[in-house]
């Protein structure tokens, strides 16, 4: 089955030049049991994806093997043209990874730390320009171990964003921010999107993937249950409104309609003008959002009764999966500083000495893959 833009002239998928993310069949296991089941997902260029679901969906096995950082055991990725499997270091210059959150440098400043990795790439942003951008600009001085939770939180960010990256994936981006410091956050994200940055988004904040997704996909026990705009979500925009207002003698009354409208016009026409306490809601994304995972749930424990399994593998296999991401934050800190150093170094001209500090990296890294990998077959 072809996707989106996707043609086959009978040698294969033809590569669109629209897709930064192209992903087909992919499928992720766990000492036998499947995190990921032939998962098919396409993101455009200069788009907004949200990637939404449960805990232990799927969703940080999916974009770490988006990332380069976890080897997949079927089907094909492309991220900028590129297979992440076999990136060199110019392709990871290109991207950038926001994790949930770094521990390193604690006895650097701020500017320090972000003039050190803007070297290591061929156009960064400007130190006080992005830190501007982001909003701390007053903590340039301060040492990392004194920043507060937000100040942080943008820290992060910041070395995501160091190196002007075509694609920023983004985990959790607003965690420890407080409501106006997210919808400062949110602007700034707009922004990046409207200059042309790809944004994979994953957040358990269903505000934040309304505001800022164009599209969003909801993955449940591995699978894409659906993708589509925040507002068309699980059919959201078809699903019958709930029409409420007070009658003369002062009750509440409401109805429950697939024309909302029709309904508004003839109250306005039964009351001669303003209807008191009119009132027209449809599901919200949350509601939605809960639905499609309770159905997934019963689907998928249908589907383990059918084939006489005792209900066990989903739990293995989200015992698996914890596992490998508990493996995964063990390197949490080194995998941002690898991103933002290790591919970077090698796609900018660099220095005899960096070259090695660079080697000496990336076989540390190398070592620690091959330790995830040991570990997980």
């Amino acid at each position: 089955m072809l996707h989106g833009h996707e043609q086959d002239h009978g040698g294969g998928r033809t590569r669109d030049p629209d897709l930064a993310i192209s992903i087909r069949g992919l499928v992720k296991e766990y000492r036998g049991h499947r995190a990921l089941h032939g998962v098919d997902l396409d993101v455009q260029h200069g788009e907004v994806f949200a990637l939404l679901g449960p805990n232990g969906a799927g969703k940080t096995t999916m974009v770490e093997i988006m990332e380069g950082f976890r080897s997949r055991d079927g089907g094909s990725v492309e991220v900028l043209g590129t297979d992440p499997a076999h990136a060199d270091y110019a392709w990871k210059a290109r991207i950038g990874v926001v994790l949930q959150s770094t521990s390193e440098f604690e006895d650097l400043n701020v500017g320090e730390v972000l003039r050190h990795f803007a070297r290591f790439y061929p156009n960064p942003y400007n130190v006080d320009e992005l830190l501007e951008m982001l909003g701390i600009s007053e903590a340039k001085k301060k040492r990392i171990a004194k920043l507060s939770g937000g100040q942080q939180r943008r820290m992060d960010v910041a070395l995501g964003m160091i190196g002007r990256p075509e694609l920023l994936f983004l985990d959790e981006p607003t965690t420890g921010f407080d409501p106006r410091s997210r919808h400062d956050f949110w602007d700034f994200i707009q922004q990046l999107a409207q200059h042309g940055t790809t944004i994979v988004l994953t957040t358990h904040y269903l505000e934040e993937a309304e505001y800022l997704a164009d599209r969003a996909a909801v993955l449940v026990k591995g699978r894409i249950v659906d993708v589509a705009t925040p507002a068309t979500l699980g059919g959201r925009d078809l699903e019958a409104a709930v029409v409420s207002w007070v009658d003369a003698e002062g009750h509440e009354q409401r109805v429950t309609t697939g024309t909302p409208g029709e309904t508004v016009v003839d109250l306005v026409r039964r009351f001669g003008g303003e209807v008191p306490g009119l009132t027209v809601t449809r599901p919200s994304l949350d509601d939605v959002y809960l639905e499609m995972i309770s159905s997934a749930d019963a689907a998928a424990r249908s589907d383990t009764e059918d084939d006489g399994d005792d209900g066990d593998d989903d739990t293995d296999q989200n015992k698996g999966e914890n596992e490998g991401r508990g493996r995964g934050k063990g390197r949490n800190a080194g995998r941002g500083a690898a991103v933002a150093g290790v591919a970077g170094q090698h796609a900018a001209t660099a220095t005899a000495e960096q070259i090695d500090a660079d080697q000496v990296a990336t076989e540390q890294i190398d070592a620690e893959v091959l330790v995830d990998q040991g570990a997980d077959a």
